[in-house]
């Protein structure tokens, strides 16, 4: 113990002793520790984001939408429909769907309200949508069915919208022109927040049996959101929605879908499987500033070995054994690594922290195992490219060493 002790000290010496040497060493072992840092924590805070996200959009939530598939087969296929017949079957079929909502996305609507304008998204829904995507009416209240069957005009405003219009609350139960058309306000939706820039708030919702009278060519173009009665009962219900559909398509087994549907979990697969891409690309940059730092301390370790050759070579002549050398350059190495792996990962906590700041990034989250992670890193560098030095010191012969000038 006391001759470990001894030679930890001895290493602290001598790197104290060139300190300015021993800093442009680790360099290499900083970068590439802050660039772990900052790239885990970046692509944790990232996916935890999409999960919030996507929890945002719904409990157990699945969206369903006509689309050609490509390809021949594709091509091969009549008008693709999927339309208010399709999705009533749903409803009536589909025993693990808890709630469903038909959706029709007509372009963007001019929003007149006295003077002011505003050019706005629309989104043609039902009753159980607010339930289904977790999007509540704040103020006012959201449709009823009767709105829906009787084609109500009647609206429910984004938090965004009226911030762009300069309103409050007290719009609930004005009127307003949307596309020409008279709408009674009803209810004003909670605010969402904005997804990568996007705001979730800048939309005006309609019943969508008004969408449709309003953009009759949307008729056979409807796409819908659905909820499962559990987590569990996801994927049932998704097969349900898609044998029915197939069936009512008349499609062979041969053939493609002629819609898509995707789950919460599916979403959230394809996000995890592109982090996974993109960290290992990060990855192999780190892996290259980490090769460049190894070679770094192996040179300057070896050029330590050639300038205390005499050192080594009187330790060696009363009585300091190999593996005591081979123990104290390793030391060295090793303590360089460390205070590059140190300096890493609190340069990576500063640039994670100030990543955060920026209004358009997402919280960085820096878990434990990144820094236990990066001292890792730092760890096995000293010891893989410290071997090579240490072992040439502890191979010298004890006469040739004391004869070196």
């Amino acid at each position: 113990m006391r001759i470990a002790l001894a030679n930890v000290w001895n290493a602290f010496e001598q790197l104290w002793a060139h300190r300015f040497r021993s800093l442009l060493t680790v360099l290499g072992i900083v970068i590439a520790v802050t660039s772990t840092i900052t790239v885990v924590g970046v692509v944790q805070g990232f996916t935890r984001y999409v999960a919030e996200f996507l929890q945002g959009l719904g409990t157990n939530a699945m969206w369903v939408w006509p689309e050609r598939p490509g390809g021949e087969a594709g091509k091969r296929l009549g008008r693709i429909v999927l339309d208010e017949r399709d999705i009533a079957a749903i409803e009536d079929g589909c025993p693990a769907l808890r709630r469903i909502s038909p959706l029709v996305k007509p372009p963007d609507a001019l929003l007149q309200y006295g003077r002011d304008e505003l050019r706005v998204p629309v989104e043609g829904a039902s009753a159980p949508y607010h339930a289904i995507r977790n999007f509540h009416v704040a103020i006012g209240r959201p449709f009823s069915i009767v709105d829906v069957e009787e084609r109500h005009h009647v609206c429910i405003l984004g938090r965004e919208v009226l911030r762009k219009l300069n309103l409050d609350e007290g719009v609930v139960g004005q009127t307003i022109l949307l596309a020409g058309r008279r709408f009674q306000v009803i209810g004003v939706l909670e605010e969402k927040g904005s997804f990568f820039g996007n705001s979730q708030d800048n939309l005006v919702l309609i019943p969508y049996t008004m969408a449709l009278k309003m953009y009759p060519a949307l008729q056979r173009k409807i796409a819908m959101t659905a909820q499962a009665t559990s987590e569990l009962a996801v994927p049932e219900a998704r097969a349900q929605i898609v044998n029915l559909l197939r069936r009512r398509h008349r499609l062979e087994a041969y053939q493609p879908n002629d819609f898509n549907i995707v789950t919460q979990d599916e979403i959230l697969e394809a996000f995890n499987s592109l982090s996974l891409v993109a960290t290992a690309v990060l990855a192999g940059i780190v892996g290259v500033s980490l090769l460049v730092g190894g070679i770094g301390i192996m040179n300057v370790m070896l050029v330590s070995v050639t300038e205390r050759t005499r050192e080594i070579g009187l330790r060696k002549a009363v009585g300091a054994r190999r593996r005591d050398i081979l123990l104290q350059f390793l030391i060295e190495a090793v303590f360089l690594s460390l205070l590059g792996g140190a300096l890493g990962i609190g340069l990576g906590y500063a640039m994670s922290a100030l990543a955060s700041l920026h209004p358009q990034m997402v919280n960085v989250v820096i878990p434990w195992w990144a820094v236990a992670l990066g001292f890792g890193i730092s760890t096995g560098t000293g010891v893989v490219f410290g071997l090579v030095p240490a072992i040439k010191a502890a191979l010298l012969n004890p006469i040739d060493a004391l004869r070196h000038e």
